[in-house]
């Protein structure tokens, strides 16, 4: 006997062992995967908002008004701009939202100066309907902190004309927009050396420490009266009226809809002012929305839902899109990686798809996805994003621990008379299972970070309270939802480490 036999023999012993472990622990692991279920809500009225204060306690206002006649109703929170609601609206991915008329008629409709009459038929033709308006407009402006504006003699906007210097910081969907910089610029002959796109809510704090000089606003934020900033006068009256509704699928329930519409001209500008302000002092917007509900008669009591529920709500939902999705990149990337570790074209190829994919950057990606069919504003796109991003490693790793199997171990597997197919499931596979674990670790933990993304098109999970922290520029609200993800992270990386001692082998592992 050689020195080399003993090695051989000792791996095919620990290839069996391992065979027979993924086996029965694989089974497991993919049922409880299988066994984990969205959380139902399809007999609830699904309400969406955009990343803004007034759209998140007007979500708010919605939800608690279908909740008081007995409907129930679900607020996905901080779900972007105009166009991804709209689509979300218009594919059934959300019931319900609060839009602005000019935003309507401006970038949904693209017919300018419509009126409600104009406005109404548009959307009806597409399945869509609308309350009257709420009572308040919340144009476009914009502001400047008192003092800059005071020592440069600012009233309007034509007087920005004459100061170049200054630097504007504006939201990207107002830069845009078809009523938003650029006919502004035009009209009003405007052009700063600098204009940055910022957060809505972070240019309210770069504006105030003089990081910028001119922002973008909504005329109702209650952070223009909190920061002490002036409004420059629209003088060529470029901005249209956007008197506040809610835009709701004709096939609501005639009660949710009879609801919905009895909010019409119940809020005035004074008052959306003061609920805004209400929700960035107390960090809740269903404390605003209370407030609103508390100023009307025979208000039945409302039951916030606590932070432990909110916390196993995103945990929960969280866990399945990332499980979901990493079950998907195992079942594909292991096939994937076998056929790259035979090289040639096709290997390079394989490795090469999956390599672009994963530096394609997160949002885009999930940009990309929102118009296709089929994918739209739900769980399954934040799934198949994620999914994508999780290939690589489980590719790449499949095929570098079967590349780096010695040739004296598979010239023993074929002397054994073993078919191609045994010699891959009984050898090869087991041999390289410490590589590919490690690449479905690191697949995993990378789908536990870029899942917070996944609430931005409404699918939920911890990137929630991260977005609505951003939103109100509140530390504590975006760690709720960071901490426990990295603390997520950190249990899945511990995890697959003690799953790496159950199913390997001491010899394989050394």
């Amino acid at each position: 006997m050689n020195a080399g036999e003993p090695t051989r023999s000792s791996g095919f012993r620990s290839a069996v062992y391992v065979n027979r472990q993924f086996g029965t622990c694989g089974s497991l692991i993919i049922l409880l995967i299988l066994l984990t279920g969205f959380s139902a809500s399809a007999d609830s009225v699904i309400i969406g908002s955009k990343k803004f204060t007034e759209s998140y306690v007007l979500a708010e206002i919605a939800k608690q008004s279908l909740e008081r006649v007995g409907i129930k109703a679900e607020h996905r929170q901080g779900m972007g701009g105009t166009i991804i609601l709209w689509e979300a609206l218009r594919g059934g991915g959300i019931d319900v939202y609060p839009e602005y008329t000019g935003t309507i008629a401006e970038e949904m409709l693209k017919q300018p100066g419509a009126s409600m009459a104009q406005i109404r038929h548009a959307l009806s033709a597409q399945g869509i309907a609308l309350t009257d308006d709420l009572g308040f407009n919340n144009t476009y402006a914009l502001v400047m902190r008192r003092d800059r504006s005071e020592q440069l003699g600012l009233k309007t906007i034509s007087d920005l004309r004459a100061h170049r210097e200054l630097k504007f910081g504006l939201t990207h969907e107002f830069l845009g927009r078809r009523d938003g910089w650029r006919p502004l610029s035009e009209r009003y002959q405007l052009a700063p050396s600098q204009v940055l796109g910022i957060d809505h809510a972070l240019g309210y704090a770069a504006l105030s420490k003089g990081e910028i000089d001119v922002k973008d606003a909504y005329s109702t934020d209650a952070k223009i009266g909190d920061y002490g900033l002036v409004t420059l006068i629209d003088d060529l009256h470029f901005f249209p009226q956007y008197k506040a509704v809610f835009l709701y699928r004709k096939t609501l329930a005639s009660q949710a809809s009879h609801a919905l519409n009895d909010l019409s001209n119940s809020i005035d500008e004074a008052r959306m002012i003061r609920l805004n302000s209400e929700a960035e002092r107390t960090k809740n917007y269903a404390a605003a929305a209370r407030q609103f509900f508390g100023a009307t008669e025979n208000a039945s009591p409302f039951v916030s839902e606590t932070f432990r529920s909110k916390l196993l709500r995103w945990v929960t939902r969280h866990l399945e899109l990332a499980g979901i999705s990493l079950l998907l990149a195992v079942i594909v990337g292991l096939p994937l990686g076998i056929i790259a570790s035979r090289g040639g074209a096709i290997g390079h190829t394989i490795l090469g798809i999956t390599g672009v994919i994963q530096t394609i950057p997160s949002l885009a990606l999930l940009a990309l996805l929102v118009p296709l069919p089929f994918f739209g504003i739900s769980a399954r796109t934040a799934i198949v994003a994620l999914f994508l991003y999780g290939l690589l490693p489980i590719v790449r790793n499949t095929a570098t621990g079967l590349q780096d199997i010695p040739p004296p171990l598979r010239e023993s597997a074929v002397a054994l008379g073993l078919t191609a197919g045994q010699r891959l499931r009984k050898i090869l596979l087991p041999l390289a299972s410490r590589s590919i674990l490690a690449g479905i670790k690191t697949s995993a933990v990378i789908n536990i970070g870029t899942a917070t993304l996944a609430a931005l098109i409404g699918a939920g999970g911890l990137g929630e309270p991260i977005i609505s922290g951003l939103n109100l520029n509140d530390h504590v609200t975006i760690l709720e939802g960071a901490i426990p993800a990295a603390l997520l992270a950190l249990l899945v990386q511990f995890l697959f480490d003690l799953l790496d001692r159950v199913l390997i082998p001491r010899g394989l592992r050394l």
